[in-house]
Formats: structure tokens, C-alpha cells, sequence
């Protein structure tokens, strides 16, 4: 597997991967719905295997002498490289975003750990939906990410509104660092846990049903 993971930084990578990193940065924008950062590295993921679909990157991989199943699990493996890196390098820019001296963010959740911790669970939700419809279907790849984008913004519009309505988020989670460390931290845990466990499930189910494809 580590060669297929080499194989598609190499041969799969696909530009607006670098670019969307950087738009790590849009977190320094005032008042501005923080998460659909997020979706750009989704999109990148979309267009990596848009490309593979084109360039017939699967039917590659599968004359190599190795498993179908290593094929799936370095692929989930690469996109969690590519989604982690983009949350690192947006560390800095939440932070600095912090330093300013403006008020919160109005339309939503502040850039501060608790973002961070909702921030994973939508890149988990949004790598059950796409890899699991990905490898029933890779040939309808772009059907699959129309279907994961529908979900990933109705979690964002969810989170949202419980950042406006719910006490506990508005009063607690929806602050500046370092205040109420404690939830946030709980909240950055759960969500790592839960960005664990859904790209886990992902990876087991397209696993099943690539390995179930007649190709």
C-alpha cells in the first residue's frame, strides 16, 4: 500500500490541491461562514478522481501486482493526508484571525479548537458519502460528489444554526481561545474520534464493494 500511497502523490495529485491549501487562509476573512473552507479540500478530492477517471488511474492500479484493496485503502489514505494538511496549515490563520481586534464571527462558529473539532466531523461525514458511493460506482464520480456536497452543506447549515440557537454552543464553543478550554477540548476530541471512526467505516465498506466490481 505504501507504493500506491507514492503512486498517487506522484501520478494523481492534482493542482488545486496546493491551491485549495492555501485558501486555509480565507479564515483570516471577517464574518464569513468558516467551513466551506473545508469543502475545498473536498473539491480537490473530487477532482483528483475525476482526473483518475479519466486517465483510467483505477484500471492502472489494478495491473500493478497488488490487492484491490490496497488500491482503496491508499487512496482514503491520500485524501486524509490531503484534508489533515489542509486543517495544519490553517492552524496559523485561526489564530491570527483571533489576534485581530474586531469582534466574533457573525455569521457563524468562530475559527478557535472547537471549530477544529466540527471541522472533522464534517470532512468524516463527507468521506463516508463520497468514497463508499466512489467505489460502488467510479465511472459516476461526479454524480457521487454532487451527493456528497448536498450533505456536507446541510451539516454546515446544521452546525450553524446550533451556533445561533443552542446556548451551549453560542455561549461556550462560539467564544475566543483559551475560553472554556475544557468543552472545546472535549468537542476537538470527539470530533477527531468521530473523523476516525466514519473514514474507518468508509474505507471497510468501499473496500467491499471495489472488491465486489468487475473490472
Amino acid at each position: 500500500m505504501k507504493k500506491l500511497l507514492i503512486k498517487d502523490f506522484r501520478l494523481a495529485m492534482h493542482p488545486t490541491v496546493f491551491l485549495f491549501w492555501l485558501l486555509s487562509s480565507m479564515l483570516i476573512i471577517p464574518n464569513y461562514p468558516y467551513y466551506v473552507v473545508l469543502f475545498y479540500s473536498a473539491l480537490s478530492l473530487f477532482f483528483v478522481c475525476l482526473t483518475g477517471r479519466e486517465n483510467k488511474d483505477i484500471e492502472f492500479s489494478l495491473v500493478l501486482p497488488v490487492r484491490k484493496s490496497d488500491a482503496v485503502r491508499a487512496r482514503i489514505c491520500f485524501a486524509v493526508i490531503v484534508q489533515l494538511v489542509q486543517l495544519i496549515i490553517a492552524v496559523p490563520f485561526a489564530a491570527l484571525r483571533q489576534s485581530f481586534p474586531m469582534g466574533g464571527n457573525q455569521v457563524g462558529m468562530d475559527a478557535n479548537i472547537a471549530f477544529f473539532g466540527l471541522a472533522l466531523l464534517l470532512l468524516g461525514l463527507f468521506n463516508f458519502q463520497f468514497f463508499t458511493g466512489y467505489y460502488r460506482a467510479p465511472e459516476k464520480v461526479g454524480k457521487t460528489f454532487a451527493l456528497s456536497g448536498v450533505l456536507f452543506f446541510a451539516a454546515i447549515a446544521v452546525l450553524e444554526t446550533l451556533t445561533h440557537v443552542l446556548p451551549f454552543f453560542r455561549l461556550r464553543l462560539d467564544t475566543p481561545d483559551p475560553h472554556f478550554l475544557t468543552e472545546k477540548l472535549i468537542v476537538l476530541f470527539i470530533g477527531a474520534a468521530l473523523y476516525t471512526l466514519l473514514t474507518l467505516i468508509a474505507c471497510r465498506i468501499s473496500v467491499k464493494r471495489f472488491e465486489g466490481l468487475d473490472m
